[in-house]
């Protein structure tokens, strides 16, 4: 393997947050670019993305009459000069907590809790947005489940046709909230125009015209270096790419390289590039291994989207290679393999810490997810069992995975 995967991941990492439409991001996809050029001898092609760009302002949440409490507007959220209304405390935010205060969420400020995002039983938070618009809240807020590390973010789901002002909060605010009594104002700047972006798409030919993509979201959140969710499978990208490219010309098959942006916006910058190929172009994909969030814990799972053959194909490959390789079957639309997996292509996302509720992954869309939350090892780790994969399914006479 490269020994320049964790000098990749630190000048990932070096660029910022890569928040969709910062210099950030742009910093990041000119980086990832060059090494792409570096590695592999061919330049990237910057795919356009068309979106509607939005831009955060400033967020404050306060009791009325009280102090001001930080916030974090969650993105695409729409802006408010002054929400007030009364707090109503939903706890976790199930369906059930809902549907239990049904006749107290009308017009008034929803407060759910932010969960562990890699876990079995999570309920993601665009699903407890949803919940608060069905039963008329006129604002929602999110609080973070960890104590002293600040305000959760995320997407919050808005389009412009439906949503509601929305934001992360700390634990201790929510708490503040709750206790202080009263009604609750909130403040929200923020602005939306219709913007582009880029994809990075790189092909590595192999000797016929059948494809494996390899992928990795390139944004990420302001609050932090974004260096589990995505510095890891980015840099891993680069490192597998490093590895198979002088391999390739005996290969069956080619290996694309799929560097997605707006993938915090809904999985947008995927959907965008799959929705765009013909029937004909799809079908030439025969397999997505899409990295996002792969270090962090020593522990890596694949979510297989439904696709039996491709679950037991990964177990048995992992194992050929000596890796333990944990799977998850239930088609999850958290990461960039769901636009893929909704093709009917097998897709797969390797993640780490998945059930895991106390490893360093807890820290994703806060502050906390910084570069020291990441083992050298481990990040080495899950790269060389990305490259194995990709290798097995590029150098394999026949791959049927559905």
């Amino acid at each position: 393997m490269s020994g320049d995967l964790w000098q990749d991941f630190e000048a990932i990492c070096d660029t910022g947050g890569r928040f969709a439409g910062t210099d950030s991001e742009a910093a990041a996809r000119t980086f990832l670019s060059r090494r792409l050029q570096e590695i592999t001898g061919a330049t990237p092609t910057e795919a356009t993305v068309d979106y509607l760009g939005w831009t955060r302002g400033e967020a404050v949440v306060e009791r009325v009459g009280g102090t001001a409490l930080p916030c974090v507007s969650l993105v695409r959220s729409p802006a408010t000069p002054g929400l007030e209304a009364d707090l109503i405390d939903l706890g976790r935010g199930t369906e059930a907590d809902f549907a239990a205060r049904s006749g107290d969420i009308a017009g008034n400020i929803a407060l759910v809790r932010h969960e562990t995002m890699f876990a079995t039983g999570t309920i993601h938070r665009r699903r407890k947005y949803n919940w608060a618009m069905d039963h008329g809240a006129a604002g929602f807020l999110i609080a973070g489940h960890l104590s002293g590390v600040g305000p959760v973010t995320g997407s919050s789901g808005a389009t412009p046709e439906r949503g509601i002002p929305a934001a992360g909060i700390s634990a201790e605010t929510a708490t503040a909230l709750i206790e202080g009594g009263g009604r609750v104002r909130l403040v929200i700047e923020a602005d939306e125009v219709p913007r582009q972006t880029a994809n990075l798409i790189l092909d590595l030919p192999g000797q016929g015209p059948e494809w494996v993509v390899l992928s990795a979201h390139i944004d990420g959140h302001h609050l932090s270096e974004s260096a589990m969710d995505n510095g890891t499978g980015l840099a891993a990208v680069l490192g597998v790419a490093a590895e198979m490219e002088p391999r390739m010309s005996g290969m069956t098959r080619g290996l694309r390289i799929g560097m997605f942006t707006v993938e915090e916006w809904a999985l947008a910058g995927s959907a965008d590039y799959i929705d765009g190929l013909s029937d004909a172009e799809r079908a030439a994909i025969k397999l997505n291994i899409n990295l996002d969030s792969i270090a962090g814990s020593p522990n890596l799972t694949a979510l297989t989207s439904e696709f039996a053959g491709l679950e037991a194909w990964l177990e048995e490959r992992a194992g050929v290679h000596g890796h333990t390789l944990g799977t998850h079957r239930p088609l999850m639309a958290n990461s960039d393999h769901y636009n893929f997996a909704r093709h009917g292509i097998p897709a797969t996302r390797l993640v780490a810490g998945f059930d895991e509720p106390d490893s360093n992954l807890k820290y994703v869309l806060t502050p906390g997810d910084t570069r020291d939350k990441v083992a050298p090892d481990d990040l080495a780790r899950a790269t060389a069992l990305t490259a194995a994969l990709v290798a097995d399914a590029c150098g394999s006479d026949e791959l049927n995975l559905a």
